[in-house]
């Protein structure tokens, strides 16, 4: 096994990780497992630009956008929160979770079955993989609702928790079935599909963005011929501000701007994005992440709220956030075909990756079988409107679930040697669980959730702080259990 470049580039006292010949040699495909990725199988910087534009140009874009209305923002707490926070993402992806991945070139869960042993990967695969069912069910969601458009039938309302149709309970099982069984059947046809359709999803989004500012300066009767005129049509009759909606939490510039950072914490901050770019050249290959932040997060956003302000504009008593009408009055049946695709394509690789998590766990199961059922469960929980009516709020207890584990992993590669700790303490004792990661993961989210639960913080920020608990959490446990280890040895 030739000796990959990251790992010759890897600083401090970080050794390369190794695997034994035999090991090696079983890796039954390219995908890397459980070594290092080898030099010949990087990748340029442009394959993580098309990559993250189209991941974050999603069917979940659709939901979040018209929530930012029904939060009450303003257009100044909006544009400079969503421009701040998503500065911050890319940050954290080039800063944080890029070094590491482009010097130790590992998984992420290769990277942690290291430090926290196999059994506590195992519950850490069981949540993230309980985790995408949800969020693939929010997607399944997203495209029932532009079934309702051609079927007609009640759909959920911003404040609904449970299905309240027949319709909508057999749209989103035709919906979610249709997804489970391509997902493990063929993802890689979906894949290569959605390649194709991302460009065309990010044309979709801007077209839905200026038709809907051309409704409301035909409705407003407004003319725009400049900035300033632009802003004051923002201002004045799209993000208003004021009070949220009912069963809404009202947003700040501090709201938009920590969810812009935080929604995809478990990618960055949370270190998931390991797995992707150990396959960089350069950490500061992450710089690609801008394109998803700036025309998902960004663009996309915007466009989506746009066409939610216009439905309140017609109908203030209209307050359903239903992607599928929204996409049809402004772009028709493009519309409509885009937010099925968008759903569709976004859920299927959200699926796939729910049943590697859990594979992992039930590994006799066939890759097909745990797919399959991993389907089943994220359509169920796609005819519960409560996850995407509740995005917002979901996002960011997603991104609090997983945060102390990146925090862990952050302080293990950078910090533990010199703080006279071994790294890697699992693999190196032979643990199948290293206590210190487990207590660091599990006090964390107690103290975060009493804190957000007796209303001292609210989740959208209660997870900076976690970082910082679990990180040094992590470190007084570890020095406690290696210290008393080595008496006892000695």
């Amino acid at each position: 096994m030739a000796e990959p470049q990251g790992a010759q580039q890897s600083s401090g006292n970080h050794e390369t990780p190794s695997v034994p010949k035999h090991e090696a040699q079983q890796q039954s495909s390219d995908e890397f497992e459980r070594q290092p990725v080898p030099e010949h199988a990087l990748l340029k910087f442009k394959s993580f630009i098309g990559m993250y534009a189209g991941e974050h140009c999603a069917g979940t874009e659709l939901m979040i956008g018209p929530l930012f209305v029904a939060a009450g923002v303003s257009v100044f707490d909006l544009i400079t929160g969503l421009l701040l926070g998503n500065a911050l993402a890319v940050l954290s992806w080039m800063l944080m979770c890029a070094p590491i991945a482009t010097r130790a070139r590992l998984t992420l869960y290769y990277q942690l079955e290291r430090i926290c042993g196999r059994h506590l990967v195992t519950l850490y695969n069981l949540a993230n993989g309980i985790m995408f069912c949800f969020l693939a069910g929010a997607m399944i969601t997203v495209s029932a609702t532009a079934v309702g458009v051609w079927f007609d039938f009640p759909m959920p309302g911003l404040t609904d928790l449970y299905p309240n149709s027949i319709g909508w309970v057999l749209a989103v099982a035709a919906v979610g079935g249709v997804i489970a069984i391509v997902a493990a059947c063929g993802y890689q046809v979906v894949a290569k599909f959605a390649n194709i359709a991302a460009p065309w999803m990010v044309l979709v989004f801007l077209a839905f963005g200026l038709i809907g500012l051309r409704q409301f300066m035909n409705v407003s009767e407004a003319e725009v011929r400049n900035v300033g005129d632009l802003w004051a049509l923002a201002n004045n009759h799209i993000w208003k501000g004021g009070d949220p909606l009912p069963g809404q939490v009202k947003f700040t510039f501090w709201h938009v701007t920590f969810f812009a950072w935080f929604c995809n914490m478990a990618m960055h901050i949370g270190m998931s994005d390991l797995s992707v770019f150990r396959y960089a050249k350069k950490s500061w290959f992450a710089v690609a992440s801008a394109a998803g932040m700036y025309v998902g997060h960004f663009m996309a956003w915007i466009s989506a709220s746009i066409l939610f302000a216009y439905q309140l504009h017609l109908n203030p008593g209209d307050t359903n956030v239903l992607p599928g009408p929204m996409a049809y009055k402004a772009a028709g049946l493009a519309g409509l075909v885009c937010v099925i695709i968008a759903g569709w394509t976004t859920a299927n690789p959200t699926i796939y990756r729910a049943g590697l998590a859990f594979q992992a766990i039930v590994h006799k199961w066939s890759r097909f079988t745990v797919t399959l059922v991993t389907g089943a469960l994220a359509t169920v929980a796609g005819m519960f409107p409560a996850v995407a009516m509740k995005l917002l709020g979901f996002v960011a207890l997603y991104g609090m679930l997983l945060m102390p584990m990146g925090a862990v992993i952050f302080v293990d590669f950078w910090f533990m040697k010199k703080l006279g700790l071994q790294s890697n303490y699992a693999q190196i004792s032979k643990s199948p669980f290293n206590l210190a990661a487990g207590l660091a993961w599990f006090v964390t989210l107690a103290v975060c959730w009493w804190l957000v639960q007796t209303g001292r913080i609210q989740i959208y920020f209660v997870s900076l702080p976690g970082w910082f608990f679990a990180a040094v959490v992590y470190v007084l446990i570890s020095y406690l259990i290696q210290k008393r280890n080595c008496a006892l040895s000695s």
